[in-house]
């Protein structure tokens, strides 16, 4: 019929029209010229299920400013301490010790970047695995007074999601405030019955960022990645670990979770209740940083130097992987870094090739198993470069590697929720403490060791003789890291 013929001519051109608007606009942008031609060749070679792919990863938010800080009152104290601050550091105030001259570009960076604060009295526990993390986590929520904050990339049912209702039910009853952030594409699994009896309780638990099928083109992407718990503003947990059994109870034919997490106590604790109470915001519209009681003054007799940094659509800058690249770039004898999913992006890839080429000792150890296929393969695809160079690599063989830590020198380390990839660099919300203590590096350093004895080592002397298939595999992973 020629109405038919007409209406499909019609589409066919909107279509097109659309994708090259789209296309122009993200020429227009200036991205990264790899993701930029990933994206266009995305949207040309396939139809409709490219625009689609685009729309629900594509979008650049951080560019649009989809979140934004205004309606957060006045911020401006964060901007006055760090000026102040970085002053002191000029002024070597707070460079008492050796290795604090050595990290103070460092320091500065992560007060330029993210406005992430020097806290000076804080004490740390490294929390290994489930089995010490949960335990210490719930310890701590029935120990609370007056609020418990959490926010998690995903709560997924099951029994410790099942205790923690528990507690939190507990606690309300008790008259303690409690709110929740869990991630909407995370926590998809979240039933309705687990919310509406936390909410009929006088829970406060929201998504961040729902997903609906009528807008879930712009929501999709940028994810609530961080797992923050913060107790009465006193005692605070930050790591890789989310609310899950397999968290604790590993994964079906893969293996353990091996995962770091850590409990603070201290100055740090403030600095995330901040970017709790910031996402709150972004959630509920609910201005809670300008009332004290949500800020208490926190000091302990521990002497650790702590800064909390942040990235993610509402930041200018990628501040996590400049943290990264400064991290890598300063290490004069060795980097250790953990990490489950590893596209590191060009200029993360060429600093730890010129480390290692520098004399530098780089190790990176990574799973041998994964929960990804297309992440695995994509990870895989770099190591023939990187072994090349003289970057040490190792594959975890006991389960799922998922600990996100980077040591340096023994005098300072990284330990969060950001993966060494591009989503977590430019896209997801993420957090990381970066810790200036000797003591707590050089067990943290200990622990990437142990973790060696359970892995091996690839040789590229081997790797450059695996399967074709392989290969193969890997490299048509690494077509779709500029977008994963």
């Amino acid at each position: 019929m020629p109405w038919l013929k007409i209406t499909i001519s019609v589409f066919v051109a909107l279509y097109f029209l659309t994708v090259a608007s789209v296309v122009f606009n993200v020429i227009l942008e200036n991205r990264n010229p790899v993701r930029t031609l990933a994206w266009i060749i995305v949207l040309v070679t396939i139809p409709l299920i490219g625009f689609v792919f685009y729309l629900y990863f594509g979008v650049n938010y951080r560019k649009n400013k989809m979140f934004s800080m205004k309606g957060l009152g006045d911020m401006k104290w964060l901007q006055y301490m760090s000026e102040d601050q970085k002053q002191l550091l000029q002024k070597s105030e707070f460079l008492k010790r050796r290795e604090s001259v050595e990290v103070k570009k460092l320091m500065t960076l992560l007060l330029n970047n993210s406005k992430a604060l020097l806290t000076r009295y804080n004490q740390v526990e490294i929390l290994n695995n489930g089995e010490e993390t949960f335990p210490a986590l719930f310890k701590a929520l029935l120990q609370a007074r007056k609020f418990i904050h959490l926010e998690y990339y995903i709560i997924a049912e099951g029994s410790l999601a099942t205790r923690l209702k528990e507690i939190l039910l507990q606690k309300a009853a008790e008259g303690v405030e409690v709110r929740v952030i869990y991630d909407d594409v995370g926590s998809w699994s979240l039933s309705k019955p687990y919310l509406r009896e936390l909410r009929e309780a006088g829970i406060q638990i929201f998504p961040f960022l729902p997903v609906r099928f009528h807008h879930f083109a712009n929501k999709a992407n940028y994810r609530n990645h961080r797992k923050i718990a913060v107790i009465d503003g006193e005692v605070g947990f930050v790591g890789g670990l989310n609310i899950a059994d397999r968290y604790m109870d590993g994964v079906a034919e893969i293996g353990v979770w091996r995962d770091t997490h850590l409990r603070v106590v201290g100055e740090v604790v403030t600095s995330l209740q901040v970017i709790f109470l910031i996402d709150w915001y972004f959630v509920r519209r609910e201005l809670l940083l300008d009332k004290d009681e949500y800020l208490p003054y926190v000091r302990t007799e521990g002497n650790v130097v702590v800064q909390a940094v942040t990235s993610g659509p509402d930041s200018d800058w990628a501040s996590i992987q400049q943290a990264y690249f400064t991290l890598i770039n300063m290490a004069k004898k060795y980097v250790f870094i953990s990490t489950p999913y590893f596209m590191p992006g060009e200029t993360t890839l060429n600093c730890l090739k010129t480390a290692a080429m520098s004399g530098v000792d780089v190790r990176i150890l990574l799973p041998h198993k994964s929960d990804s296929w297309l992440t695995h393969w994509c990870t895989r695809s770099f190591a023939e470069e990187l072994l090349e160079a003289g970057v040490r690599i190792y594959w975890y063989q006991k389960g799922i590697n998922h600990s996100k830590v980077i040591v340096v020198d023994g005098i300072v380390a990284s330990v969060g929720t950001a993966n060494m990839d591009l989503r977590s660099f430019e896209q997801n919300f993420e957090v990381s403490l970066i810790i200036y203590d000797r003591e707590v590096v050089k067990r943290l350093a200990a622990d990437f060791i142990e973790d060696l004895k359970v892995s091996s080592e690839g040789t590229i002397q081997r790797w450059k003789f695996r399967p074709k298939r392989n290969k193969v595999r890997e490299s048509i992973a690494r077509l779709f890291a500029p977008v994963l």
